[in-house]
């Protein structure tokens, strides 16, 4: 929880300090592509907000309402940044770069002046997106470092597995994010740079279109993860099997007959299970047995946290 808590708040440094230049960049400039960051910076530190009241949220602590605590409003916040957010800066991102491309681009603007030091405008945006991409970069490598740090602990087989089996949202969406802000950063700068070169803004137009359709992209791949946990999804079958063999290796374990898993938070997972023991088992070792068993599991993934256990002799 700390490790994503540092994540977020390096994002949130970085995004919010961006949106602002970005901003300024398009009112300087009037570059489409400008914009197109501008509304992407701005979901971007949106975003951070609401993965923090996530992380807060899933903090409180245990209720009879919520007998296992509420981690999954990581989840749902998650979900509402890819839905809220990134969907409405994307679509707006994308209206506009297709306003540009179909009625023109905005002009090339004046040039600008700052402390009596007169320079063209689009010198405004490349350094804008240059420092940009160093914010950017640094809240990448928080994000990257504490999601290889899961990899490595769970031995997952790299970025693409652990997409597909993290429970951790808040990571990654965090380092989904500043992939994606990257990207947008890089494109923004190529637009400007071709219209500069050769004198047609359609290239800063089309940036902004593509950053917006990638927006839309991300917006749809992280509702799509978030749904999964949502939904109640169970530690991967590999996993699983692993916990029963544990179970079974215990002493006076004759069989599994049941086993389920589920996600109730990020890194939170209750498992259920019925025994059977073997017949001479007595009725006062049966807390001792199952207090090993809860050890075993523990032993093999730190995320379970909740062990029930129906012993049948």
């Amino acid at each position: 929880m700390a490790g994503s808590r540092g994540v977020v708040l390096a994002a949130l440094v970085a995004n919010g300090a961006i949106a602002i230049l970005k901003f300024l960049a398009f009112l300087l400039t009037g570059s489409p592509s400008m914009l197109s960051e501008t509304y992407h910076s701005i979901s971007d530190t949106g975003n951070q907000v609401f993965l923090l009241l996530g992380i807060r949220y899933s903090n409180k602590a245990v209720s009879r309402e919520h007998p296992f605590g509420y981690g999954k409003a990581q989840f749902f916040y998650s979900f509402l940044v890819a839905v809220l957010l990134f969907g409405i800066a994307g679509w707006e991102s994308v209206k506009h770069g297709y306003d540009a491309i179909v009625h023109g681009g905005h002009g090339a603007a004046g040039p600008v002046s700052v402390a009596g030091v007169t320079f063209p405008s689009w010198y405004v945006s490349v350094v804008v997106l240059f420092g940009a991409i160093g914010f950017e970069s640094y809240a990448f490598a928080k994000a990257n470092k504490e999601l290889r740090r899961q990899i490595n602990h769970y031995e997952w087989d790299g970025l693409r597995d652990a997409f597909r089996k993290t429970s951790d949202v808040t990571t990654l969406t965090a380092y989904t994010e500043d992939t994606i802000a990257l990207l947008g950063a890089g494109i923004a700068l190529v637009g400007i740079l071709l219209s500069k070169a050769t004198g047609n803004e359609i290239y800063d137009a089309i940036s902004a279109l593509i950053i917006g359709l990638l927006l839309m992209g991300f917006a749809l791949a992280l509702a799509w993860e978030n749904k999964r946990l949502i939904l109640g999804e169970s530690l991967p079958a590999e996993i699983e099997t692993e916990l029963k063999t544990a179970i079974e290796a215990a002493p006076q374990v004759v069989h599994v007959d049941t086993f389920r898993t589920v996600y109730v938070g990020p890194q939170d997972v209750l498992v259920t299970t019925d025994v059977s023991f073997v017949p001479e088992t007595e009725a006062t070792d049966l807390d001792g047995l199952i207090d090993d068993i809860e050890s075993r599991l523990v032993e093999v993934d730190d995320r379970v946290k909740h062990v029930y256990i129906e012993p049948e002799v």
